[in-house]
C-alpha cells in the first residue's frame, strides 16, 4: 500500500475546504469543569481567592435562609430558641459574599464572561480562568456587582448569557457576589466546619478580617494581625540556589501573626446530641450537620472488649453533658487567640526564555521575576501564649486546620489544598502551579513539574534556615538563663527547663510522608538536608545547643564522664533525631569520647568506682577489646577524696587487684595494686578482662620483703623482719595458702623467708634454720618458735625450722670417733661416755624424718663408718657410707669393702634403711660388676671372674642389671669359644655358631643360655654381614653354599636396600669361561671369578647356558640368591639389554638359527619393551639385528623370472638403519646383492620396522615415462570394469585399518587408460643404485590413473601397481593374491572358496535397494493420485447435485448455459494455469519476466487431460522426429481434476529412459508454434556429443566440437574430475526429488551455445558449463541450496517435454505445475527436513545467481 503524504493532503484541504466554526455546549462544559471542583467549600474558596487577588482586607459572608413551610416559628422571645429553630428547620436560600477589594475593571468584567481566560498578572494566584464558574455548582444564575457596574448571568437552554447594568455613582465601593441557591431545600451547612475553613483561609492571603452571618446573627468574626518582619541571617554554608539553578533565595524574614476569633456557642452545638435517644457510636445527623464519625470509631464499635465499650460510653456521656450546657445558651460568646510566626523567603527566579515561554503557554501568564515561599508554624512560646475563653477543647476545633499537627501541614496556593507537607508546618507559595481543581500540585506536565519541584526545594531551604533560627533562639535562651544565675556550665536543671520547647521544635520539623503525593515531602526533605554543606544540624544536648555531630547517645548511665554532650532521652524518639541517628550523624558515646573526657579531667573516688564498674561490664560482654581498655586506663587519673591521704591513683600504673580471699584488705598492699574499695563490686573475671592481675601471695610477700627497713612507705610495725606481731599476722596468711601454692611458688617463698629473720622465737626474731619446733627439748637454750599457733608445721618445716639438733652440736657434744666393737642398747648414752658410729646411726634413724636435708647431705660426706677387715674386725680408717657395701657373704667373695657392723646386720631394719639413705651400697652396680670381671680376666683371676659371672647371672633380675645398656660396655669380659683367655664385649660376640663362618666371635657355649642377660645377640648386624660378604666373598662353591645358606637363614632381616646392594656386588663364585679347550690336566683347576647375583641364574640353563652364568648352591642358598636378584631364567628385557651390549658374542655363541629365535622372543615382547625409551634408543643404534645379504650363484636371466638356484644368504649383524624390509620383491631382486634384508617373517619385519628399518618400497624412487594415449580404450574400459568388480573380492578379507582406498573409491576415482609405451626407471634413495625397464602397467604418481599398454599387459604388473594404492603396506603375497583374483574367472574363484556371490551382491544389493526405493516412491505417488481422484469426484458430485437443485426451472441439463458436471472427467478441459503463483516463484529463482506472456487458448487448454507418453514420439528434437502442434477444438472452460494433472506429471517422469548410445547427434530445427494470440518459431539447436566416461553412475558426454578444438577427453576429465562429481551429486539429488530413475540423467559439455539442457528421446542431458559458471564455487563451499533449486527447475522443464514437445503455453504450464507439485520436497531437501504431505508451494529463498539471459535460456533450454 502506497504511503500517503498527509502534509500535502492537509494543504489541499485547507485550500479547498469550507470554513465551519466549532460550537461549545456551555452548560456541558461548565458541568465538566465543575466535576474537577468536587471539594468542600470550593465556591467560597474561589470567591475568597478573588478577593485576595483584588487586595481586599475584609470579607463578609451572609447565609440567608428560608423558613420551614411546616414548622412554625417559636413564639418565645429567647434569641437562642429562634437560632435553634433556624438551624433545625430552615433551608439555605442564598449566599452573599462581599469584599472591600479593588472594584472590577473592564478587563475584569471581560474575563468574568469568558471561560479559561485566566488572570495574566503573574503576581496573582488565579491562572486558569475557571474558578469563578464554580459558583454554578449550587447557583443557577449568579449576580455580581462591583463599583458602578453589575452583571447578571442567565441561561437560554444550554447557552449562558449575561446582562450588565451601570449603577449610579457612589452606589457601593465593594464587590458583592449574590448566589441564589438552585435547590431551595439545601440544608444549612455545618457551622463548625465552615468556621474551620474560614480560619484556614486567613493563613497566607492578605485578608485581615472575615465575618460570617446567618440571617441577622453574626456567627463568627476572625481578625488577623501581623507584626513587622525581621530579617533572618542565612548561614554561609547554606546553598541558596536550587539544584536546577532556576531559583535563588534572596533573603528570609520572620514575622509574628496573631489570630483572634469571636464566635457564638452555637458553633459548638451539635443538634443531634440533645436527642433523648443518644446512644454509643450514634452517627445520625440532622440536615446540614456533618457526621463526625470516623472509620476508627466504626471499627471500635466492632472490636470486642468491655474496656473499649466503657470508654465510648464515658465519652458519649461527657459529650452529652457538654451539648446540654451549650443548648441552654446558644447565644453565648466565646473567643480564642493563637500566635504564630511566618518565615517568608524572597525568591528570585532565573529561567530561560524558552522555559518561560513553555510556562506561559501552560499557565497563560509568564513566570514571575520574584516570588515568595512562606512557612507558617506555631512556636512553643506562641503556643503557650495562645488562650481561649471557652473550654480547652473548642479552640483546637476552631483552629483545627490552622495549626498543623502530626505532619499534616498543608501546601497553600492562596488557600489550602489537599496536599500535605509532611511537617507540622504550612507552606505557602503563590507561584506554585496547581492542578485545575487547585487541590494538589501539578507534577505531570514536563515544564510545570520542573518549576514546581524547584519551588518545593526552596521550601526545603527555607525550612533549614528556619530550623537554624529556632535552635539559635533556644541557645540564646539558655545563655540568658546561665547569665541570670551567674553560672558558666550547664547543669541538668537547665536542660530540663528547655526540654519541652526542644521536643516541640523537633516534632515540628519531623518529616513524615506527605499525602496524596509522597514526592512533595520527599523533595522538600531532600533540599532540607542537601542545601547545607554540613549534614549536621544544631540540637539540644546535656551541654547546651550543639551541632548534632558533637552530640552523643548515652546507652546507659555514664556518671563518671559529665562533660560529654549527651542527647536527652526524651528527644531520642523524635522523628528528626531518629533520622540523624539512622544517618549516623548522631552516634552513641564512643571510646574516643570517653577517652577525651578522661584526658581532660581527673575522677573522684565515686567516679572512679563507677568507671571501673562500667569498664568491667563492657569487657565482660565483649563490647570493648583489650586495646581500647588499655587506652582508657592509660589516660584515667583519679583523686582518692574519701580518706585523708589524698592519694592520686594513676590507672596506667595499676597492675594488680586485691583478692581478699588471699590477702586481707587491712594489710598493706603495693602501690601498683588497686585499693579494694574500688574493686569491691567488680568480679574477678571482669578485672582480669580489664588487664589487671590477681595480686599473688608471692608477689605481695616479695614486696613486703623488699621494702623492709623503712622502704616503700612501710613503718617499723609493718616490717616482717623486725615486728614479731606483724610477722605473726603475715606467716599465718602464707601458711593458710601453703598447700594451694605451686612448687615454684613454694620455692620462691622459701627463698624469700629462709635468709631473713622472720620467725619469732622466745630468743627473739630468728632465721628459720636457726629456729626449733617447740617439741625439741634436748637442750634448754634453744630458740624455740613462739606466737605462731595458727601456722602449720608443714610450712615451718619447709622453711627449715628444725625438729632435730644440729649435727655439729651432736658431734661437738656427744660423738666418740674411736672404733667401737660393742653395741649400746640405749638410744642416748650416759653423759659419762661418748657415742659410737652404731649409737649415732641408731639415734639418727629414730629421728630421720625430722632431720633437715642439709644435715642429711652433710652426713653423706662425713667419714663415720669403719670397714671390715679380713678378720671381720673394724678398720682404723673411717669411710663415708657410700664407700662401703652392706656386710654380706656374697659380697665378701667378690672382695668388696663392706661396713663393719657388730652383730647381725638387718638391711630392712630402721638403721639399715637409714644407712641406705646415707649411701650404704647393698650390692655392686652394673659397672662395678663389669669392672670386677674385666679386671679379673685381665689379671688372670679366672675364679674371681667366674664368681662375678655367676653373681651377675643369679642376681640379673633382682639387682636390676637387666635395665642397663650392654652396648655401652667397652671392656671385654665375656669368654669366647675356643679360648679361655680371650674375652669380648657383648657387642663383639654372638651366640649363633653359624656366624663364625663370617669371622665373628662366638660366646662360650655354656653361657649361650644366658646370652641375652649379657646383651649378646644371636647374630651380628646384617649390615656388617653384608659388608663382610662384599669385602670377602666366598672363594669356592662349598664356602658359597655355607655362606649363602647362613644368609638365607636371615632373609627376614634382608631389607630391600641390602638386597639391592648385594644384587650388584660380585659375590657369586663361578668358573671363568674360556674360549680355548682346557687340557685334561687342568680339568680340576677351575679359575674362579665372582659375578653379581643379578646377572647369574639358578639351575642348569639348558637354553641360555652358553651366554649366561648358571649356578646351583642348594635350595637354601638359592633362596638367598633369589632374594638378592638372581632369577631362574633371564627376562626379555635382560635378553634385549644383553643383545645391545654383546651382540657379537651372543651371535658367535648361538649361531644364526638360535640368534633368530632370540630375536623372535624379543619381537614378541616388543609392545612392552618399547615403553622403555632408553632401551628403544639403544636398540635403534646397536648392531644387534640379524640380516642377510643374498649372493646369487649366477647372473639373473631376466628381470622377473625366478632363479633356478637360490642364492647364498650371508648373515650379518647391523643396526636398524642398515637393514631393509622386503615389501617389494621385484625391486629387491633388482638390488639384492647390495642390500641387507630383514628375515622375511611377519613378526620380525614388524619389529625391524618399529626400530626404523625402512621398507624397500619407501626407498624406491620411480620415474615414469608414459607414451601417447591410444585411440582404442576398449581394453582400458574392460580392465576398469574388472577392477571395480574384483576390488571388492580382494579387499573383503582385509581389516579396515589396512585398507587405504576401498572399492567405492575405486569406482569413483580410479581411471584406466591405454597408452602405447610405459618405461620405468627405479632407484633406491640412499643407495647409488638404479634400474630401467619397460612395464606394461603403472599407476600415475600423482593421480589415480592406471596406465596400461595397448598391445597387452601383464596382470602381475597391474597388481604390483595397484596394491600400494589399495593397501597401506605392500607385500609380495598381497600382489600375488590380487593377480590371482584378476586373472581367475568367478567360477574358478568360487571353486577356490571365495564367496563370490555374497561379495558381489553387495553392489547389486545397493543398486536394487535404490531401485526398490524409487519404485516404492512411485507407488506412493500413484496411491496419492488415486486418493485425490476419489476426494475430487466426491466433492464434484456434491457440487453438481447442488447446482441441479439451484437450476432455473425448465432448463435443459445439457444446455450451453449450464455447466457440464456429468460428463467424463477425463475429457474435461483444464482452467487457465495459475500464473500468479509460479510467476512469484520464477522471480525468486531469478527468472526475469522479460518474455511476453503466452495467452492460454482453447487449444492449450484442450491438452490438459491425462496424457500417456508416446513411446515412439518423444518431443521432436530433430527434423525427422518433429511433430506439429494440433489446433484443438474450443471447449467450455471447466475446472480440471487435480489428480489428472498429477498423473500426467508422474507419467512424464516415469517415461524418462537412459541413453545407451555412446553419442548423440541431432540437427537443429525450427518449428512454427501457433497460439491464440499468434504464432512464434520454436528453435532447437542441434547436438554432436560423444561419451567419454562416467562419475557416480552418471554418464558424461563431450562435444565433438570441443575435441576438435584441442581439448581432449582425457584433459577434460583430469581437469574437472571433482567438479563433475559435484555436478553429478546435484543432478542425482534433483532426480531423487522427482523419483526419477538415476540412469536417465546425463552430463554433457560444450564450449559455446545457449543450451542449458535438452531431452533426447526422453533421456535428459544437462550442460556442465552452466553449472561451472553459476554454482560450482558455492557448492565447493558446501552451499548446495541455489544449485538444487536451479537444476530442479531445469529438470522440470525437460521432464515436461515428455508431455509436450514444443515450448508452448502447455509446456510452460506443465513445467510450473511440476515445480509446484514437488516444491515441498525441494524445500525439504535444501532445508534438511522431511517433506510435508501438502503440495502447496512454500516460500523460497531467492536465488543469488540471476544471469540476465536465464529466462531465454530456459525458454530455449533445448
Amino acid at each position: 500500500m502506497a504511503k500517503l503524504d498527509y502534509d500535502a493532503l492537509r494543504a489541499q484541504t485547507m485550500g479547498a475546504g469550507n470554513d465551519e466554526a466549532v460550537t461549545v455546549n456551555t452548560r456541558a462544559l461548565i458541568d465538566k469543569v465543575l466535576a474537577r471542583y468536587s471539594g468542600e467549600w470550593t465556591t467560597l474558596r474561589e470567591l475568597l481567592q478573588n478577593a485576595a487577588d483584588a487586595s481586599a482586607s475584609r470579607i463578609i459572608i451572609k447565609l440567608e435562609t428560608s423558613p420551614s413551610p411546616t414548622v412554625p416559628v417559636p413564639q418565645s422571645s429567647d434569641p437562642s430558641a429562634h437560632l435553634k429553630h433556624v438551624l433545625l428547620h430552615h433551608t439555605l436560600k442564598s449566599t452573599i459574599v462581599e469584599n472591600n477589594g479593588e472594584v472590577f475593571k473592564g478587563t475584569d468584567w471581560s474575563r468574568l464572561k469568558k471561560i479559561a481566560e485566566g488572570n495574566p498578572d503573574e503576581t496573582k494566584i488565579g491562572a486558569f480562568g475557571v474558578g469563578f464558574y464554580s459558583v454554578f455548582a449550587d447557583c443557577e444564575e449568579p449576580f455580581v456587582s462591583s463599583g458602578t457596574e453589575a452583571l447578571a448571568f442567565y441561561w437560554q437552554k444550554d447557552a449562558l448569557f449575561t446582562k450588565s447594568l451601570a449603577l449610579p455613582n457612589g452606589q457601593t465601593s465593594n464587590t458583592t457576589f449574590v448566589l441564589p441557591m438552585r435547590n431551595r431545600t439545601s440544608p444549612i451547612p455545618s457551622l463548625l466546619s465552615l468556621c474551620q475553613f474560614l480560619t484556614s483561609s486567613l493563613t497566607f492571603v492578605g485578608l485581615e478580617s472575615i465575618e460570617l452571618w446567618l440571617d441577622e446573627w453574626r456567627i463568627i468574626t476572625l481578625n488577623k494581625k501581623i507584626s513587622p518582619s525581621v530579617d533572618l541571617q542565612i548561614p554561609q554554608e547554606v546553598e541558596r540556589k536550587t539544584r536546577e539553578g532556576l531559583m535563588h533565595v534572596a533573603g528570609v524574614t520572620k514575622e509574628a501573626a496573631q489570630l483572634d476569633a469571636h464566635w457564638l456557642k452555637v458553633v459548638e452545638w451539635k443538634p443531634k446530641a440533645t436527642s433523648n435517644t443518644l446512644s454509643v457510636g450514634s452517627d445520625s445527623t440532622v440536615k446540614g450537620a456533618q457526621s463526625s464519625q470516623s472509620l476508627r470509631g466504626f471499627f471500635s464499635r466492632l472490636a470486642p472488649g468491655a474496656s473499649n465499650t466503657a470508654a465510648l460510653e464515658r465519652a458519649a456521656k461527657e459529650e452529652k453533658q457538654i451539648q446540654e450546657s451549650l443548648e441552654e445558651n446558644l447565644m453565648g460568646d466565646s473567643h480564642a487567640t493563637i500566635f504564630l510566626h511566618v518565615n517568608k523567603a524572597t525568591v528570585r527566579t532565573l529561567v530561560s526564555q524558552s522555559f518561560s515561554s513553555e510556562l506561559e503557554r501552560a499557565t497563560k501568564k509568564p513566570p514571575p521575576k520574584f516570588t515568595t515561599v512562606s512557612l507558617l508554624s506555631a512556636s512553643y512560646d506562641e503556643q503557650v501564649a495562645s488562650t481561649s475563653s471557652g473550654k480547652a477543647s473548642i479552640a483546637p476545633k476552631i483552629f483545627g486546620t490552622f495549626i498543623p499537627t502530626d505532619g499534616k501541614g498543608r501546601v497553600f496556593i492562596g488557600f489550602t489544598t489537599n496536599q500535605t507537607t509532611g511537617l507540622n508546618i504550612h507552606i505557602s507559595t503563590p507561584s506554585i502551579i496547581p492542578t485545575v481543581e487547585r487541590e494538589s500540585i501539578d507534577l505531570n506536565n514536563r515544564f510545570i513539574r520542573v518549576w514546581n519541584v524547584e519551588l518545593l526545594r526552596v521550601a526545603g531551604i527555607v525550612a533549614r534556615v528556619s530550623w537554624g533560627n529556632e535552635t539559635f533562639e533556644l541557645r540564646e535562651k539558655l545563655s540568658r538563663a546561665l547569665k541570670l544565675v551567674e553560672r558558666r556550665h550547664v547543669v541538668k536543671d537547665d536542660i530540663v527547663t528547655l526540654l519541652p520547647e526542644a521536643v516541640y521544635l523537633h516534632s515540628t520539623f519531623t518529616w513524615n510522608e506527605s499525602t496524596p503525593s509522597s514526592e512533595v515531602g520527599t523533595l522538600m526533605e531532600e533540599a532540607f538536608w542537601t542545601c547545607n554543606q554540613k549534614t549536621t544540624i544544631a540540637t539540644l544536648s546535656t551541654q547546651g545547643v550543639l551541632p548534632s555531630s558533637q552530640v552523643r547517645i548515652a546507652p546507659e548511665e555514664l556518671g563518671f564522664v559529665e562533660g560529654i554532650p549527651l542527647l536527652p532521652e526524651t528527644l531520642t524518639g523524635v522523628g528528626i533525631i531518629k533520622k540523624l541517628i539512622d544517618y549516623g550523624v548522631i552516634t552513641e558515646v564512643t571510646i574516643s569520647d570517653i577517652k577525651s573526657e578522661l584526658e581532660g579531667k581527673a575522677l573522684n573516688a565515686a567516679q572512679l568506682r563507677r568507671f571501673l564498674e562500667w569498664l568491667g561490664h563492657k569487657a565482660k560482654i565483649i563490647e570493648i577489646d583489650a586495646v581500647m581498655i588499655r587506652s582508657l586506663l592509660d589516660v584515667a587519673v583519679a583523686n582518692d577524696d574519701e580518706d585523708d591521704s589524698g592519694r592520686v591513683i594513676v590507672l596506667a600504673e595499676m597492675k594488680y587487684f586485691l583478692n581478699v580471699s588471699r590477702i586481707p584488705p587491712e594489710m598493706p598492699i603495693p602501690p601498683d595494686t588497686l585499693p579494694f574499695k574500688f574493686t569491691k563490686k567488680i568480679s574477678k573475671p571482669e578485672l582480669e578482662m580489664m588487664g589487671f592481675e590477681d595480686l599473688h601471695l608471692v608477689s605481695w610477700l616479695r614486696w613486703l620483703i623488699e621494702n623492709t627497713g623503712g622502704r616503700g612507705g612501710l613503718s617499723i610495725d609493718q616490717d616482717i623482719t623486725l615486728s614479731a606481731a606483724f610477722a605473726s599476722s603475715v606467716l599465718p596468711i602464707i601458711s593458710k595458702q601453703w598447700e594451694g601454692l605451686s612448687q615454684s611458688s613454694k620455692s620462691t617463698v622459701i627463698q624469700l623467708l629462709t635468709p631473713r629473720t622472720v620467725i619469732p622465737t622466745k630468743m627473739g626474731m630468728r632465721k628459720p634454720a636457726e629456729s626449733y619446733f617447740q617439741s625439741v627439748k634436748l637442750f634448754d637454750d634453744l630458740p624455740v618458735v613462739a606466737g605462731l599457733h595458727a601456722v602449720k608445721d608443714k610450712f615451718l618445716t619447709a622453711l627449715q625450722v628444725r625438729k632435730t639438733i644440729d649435727i655439729g652440736v651432736i658431734f661437738d657434744r656427744l660423738m666418740d670417733l674411736t672404733p667401737s666393737t660393742a653395741s649400746n642398747k640405749t638410744q642416748i648414752p650416759a653423759s659419762s661416755r661418748k657415742w659410737s658410729h652404731v649409737d649415732l646411726i641408731k639415734y639418727l634413724a629414730s629421728v630421720q624424718n625430722d632431720i633437715p636435708a642439709a644435715d642429711i647431705k652433710r652426713l653423706r660426706t662425713i667419714k663415720l663408718c669403719p670397714a671390715e677387715t679380713e678378720a671381720l674386725q673394724p678398720s682404723i680408717e673411717r669411710y663415708q657410707a657410700s664407700e662401703l657395701f652392706e656386710p654380706d657373704q656374697a659380697l665378701r667373695r667378690l672382695k668388696l669393702r663392706t661396713m663393719h657392723w657388730p652383730g647381725i646386720y638387718r638391711p630392712e631394719s630402721q638403721e639399715g634403711k637409714f644407712l641406705r639413705v646415707l649411701g650404704l651400697r647393698p650390692y655392686p652396680g652394673y659397672t662395678d660388676l663389669i669392672q670386677i670381671m674385666s679386671t679379673a680376666a685381665a689379671s688372670g683371676e679366672l675364679s674371681l671372674r667366674d664368681q662375678a659371672l655367676r653373681y651377675f647371672i643369679d642376681y640379673h633380675q633382682t639387682k636390676g642389671y637387666a635395665q642397663y645398656d650392654h652396648s655401652s660396655v667397652t671392656s671385654g669380659y665375656l669368654p669366647i669359644e675356643g679360648s679361655e683367655k680371650k674375652v669380648a664385649t657383648p657387642n663383639n660376640c654372638f651366640s649363633n655358631e653359624r656366624a663364625a663362618i663370617m669371622g665373628f666371635h662366638i660366646l662360650r657355649r655354656n653361657l649361650h643360655a644366658h646370652a641375652l642377660k649379657f646383651g649378646v645377640k644371636p647374630d651380628p648386624p646384617i649390615a656388617e654381614c653384608v659388608s663382610r660378604l662384599i669385602n670377602n666373598p666366598p672363594q669356592s662353591r662349598r664356602d658359597a653354599r655355607e655362606v649363602f645358606a647362613y644368609f638365607a637363614s636371615r632373609l627376614s632381616e634382608m631389607h630391600d636396600r641390602y638386597a639391592e646392594t648385594l644384587s650388584g656386588a660380585s659375590i657369586v663364585p663361578v668358573a671363568a669361561k674360556s674360549s680355548s679347550i682346557a687340557s685334561p690336566k687342568s680339568e680340576n683347576l677351575e679359575r674362579i671369578v665372582h659375578i653379581p647375583p643379578r646377572i647369574c641364574f639358578l639351575g642348569d640353563g639348558e637354553k641360555y647356558a652358553d651366554i649366561f652364568d648358571y649356578v646351583d648352591f642348594g635350595q637354601e642358598a638359592n633362596t638367598f640368591l633369589l632374594r638378592v636378584g638372581s632369577k631362574h631364567e633371564p627376562s626379555t628385557t635382560e635378553l634385549t639389554k644383553l643383545l645391545i651390549r654383546e651382540p657379537a658374542r651372543i651371535f658367535s655363541v648361538l649361531g644364526d638359527t638360535r640368534y633368530l629365535e632370540l630375536l623372535r622372543s624379543v619381537a614378541a615382547s616388543w609392545r612392552t619393551l618399547k615403553k622403555d625409551k632408553a632401551l628403544v634408543k639403544d636398540m635403534k643404534t646397536a648392531k644387534c639385528l640379524l640380516a642377510y645379504r643374498e649372493i646369487s650363484s649366477k647372473s639373473s636371466q631376466g628381470d622377473y623370472e625366478e632363479e633356478e638356484e637360490s642364492g647364498i644368504k650371508s648373515w650379518e649383524l647391523a643396526n636398524a638403519s642398515q637393514v631393509v624390509i622386503v615389501d617389494d620383491i621385484i625391486t629387491y631382486n633388482l638390488f639384492k646383492s647390495r642390500l641387507l634384508a630383514a628375515p622375511m617373517e611377519e613378526i620380525l619385519e614388524e619389529f625391524y620396522h618399529s626400530l626404523g628399518a625402512p621398507e624397500v618400497a619407501s626407498l624406491l624412487e620411480e620415474e615414469q615415462s608414459i607414451g601417447m594415449v591410444s585411440k582404442d580404450q576398449k581394453s582400458a574400459f574392460k580392465l576398469q570394469q574388472l577392477l571395480q568388480e574384483r576390488s571388492r573380492l580382494f579387499l573383503h578379507d582385509y581389516p579396515s585399518e589396512m585398507v587405504k582406498h576401498n572399492a567405492k573409491w575405486i569406482e569413483q576415482n580410479l581411471k584406466v587408460k591405454c597408452v602405447q609405451t610405459i618405461a620405468l626407471r627405479r632407484s633406491l634413495r640412499g643407495y647409488n643404485l638404479s634400474h630401467r625397464e619397460s612395464r606394461s602397467a603403472v599407476v600415475h604418481s600423482d593421480k589415480p590413473i592406471l596406465y596400461i599398454i595397448s598391445n597387452g599387459y601383464d596382470m602381475l604388473e597391474v597388481s604390483q601397481a595397484l596394491v600400494p594404492v589399495l593397501l597401506q603396506r605392500s607385500k609380495p603375497q598381497y600382489i600375488f593374491m590380487l593377480e590371482m583374483i584378476l586373472e581367475s574367472s568367478l567360477q574358478k574363484l568360487r571353486s577356490r572358496g571365495y564367496n563370490v556371490g555374497r561379495i558381489m551382491q553387495q553392489k547389486e544389493t545397493e543398486a536394487r535397494i535404490a531401485d526398490e526405493a524409487l519404485k516404492q516412491q512411485q507407488e506412493e505417488q500413484q496411491r496419492e493420485i488415486q486418493e485425490h481422484e476419489a476426494a475430487w469426484k466426491e466433492a464434484h458430485a456434491a457440487s453438481a447435485a447442488k447446482a441441479q437443485q439451484n437450476a432455473m426451472p425448465g432448463i435443459f441439463p445439457n444446455s450451453p448455459d449450464r455447466p457440464s458436471v456429468t460428463g467424463p472427467i477425463e475429457e474435461e478441459p483444464i482452467m487457465d494455469r495459475p500464473r500468479g503463483l509460479f510467476s512469484g516463484i520464477r522471480k525468486q529463482f531469478g527468472f526475469d519476466n522479460q518474455r511476453p506472456s503466452v495467452q492460454n487458448t482453447s487449444a492449450s487448454r484442450g491438452m490438459n487431460r491425462v496424457i500417456a507418453p508416446q513411446e515412439d514420439a518423444p518431443p521432436p528434437y530433430s527434423q525427422n522426429e518433429g511433430h506439429k502442434s494440433q489446433t484443438q477444438i474450443p471447449q467450455p472452460e471447466t475446472v480440471t481434476a487435480p489428480h489428472h494433472l498429477q498423473q500426467n506429471l508422474v507419467n512424464a517422469i516415469q517415461a524418462s529412459r537412459a541413453h545407451n548410445s555412446t553419442s548423440v547427434i541431432s540437427q537443429p530445427a525450427v518449428n512454427d508454434v501457433k497460439e491464440a494470440s499468434g504464432s512464434y518459431c520454436d528453435a532447437r539447436p542441434g547436438q554432436n556429443i560423444a561419451f567419454i566416461g562416467e562419475t557416480s553412475k552418471v554418464r558424461i558426454f563431450l562435444s565433438n566440437t570441443v575435441a576438435a578444438n584441442g581439448l581432449s577427453a582425457t584433459k577434460f576429465m583430469e581437469a574437472n574430475v571433482s567438479a563433475l562429481k559435484l555436478f553429478a551429486t546435484i543432478l542425482l539429488d534433483c532426480a531423487d526429488i522427482y523419483a526419477l530413475n538415476r540412469s536417465t540423467v546425463h552430463i554433457f559439455y560444450d564450449d559455446a551455445g545457449s543450451t542449458i539442457a535438452f531431452n533426447q528421446n526422453k533421456a535428459l542431458f544437462f550442460n556442465y558449463r552452466y553449472f561451472e559458471n553459476l554454482h560450482l564455487p558455492l557448492v565447493q563451499q558446501g552451499n548446495k541450496t541455489d544449485a538444487i533449486v536451479y537444476w530442479c527447475v531445469v529438470m522440470a522443464h525437460e521432464l515436461s517435454h515428455n508431455l509436450v514437445s514444443d515450448h508452448s503455453a502447455q509446456h510452460s504450464y506443465y513445467t510450473e505445475a511440476m515445480v509446484i507439485l514437488y516444491f515441498d520436497k525441494i524445500a525439504s531437501r535444501i532445508g534438511g527436513q522431511q517433506p510435508s504431505s501438502s503440495t502447496g508451494a512454500p516460500n523460497l529463498l531467492s536465488d543469488p545467481i540471476r544471469p540476465t539471459d536465464l529466462q531465454n535460456r530456459l525458454l530455449d533450454i533445448d
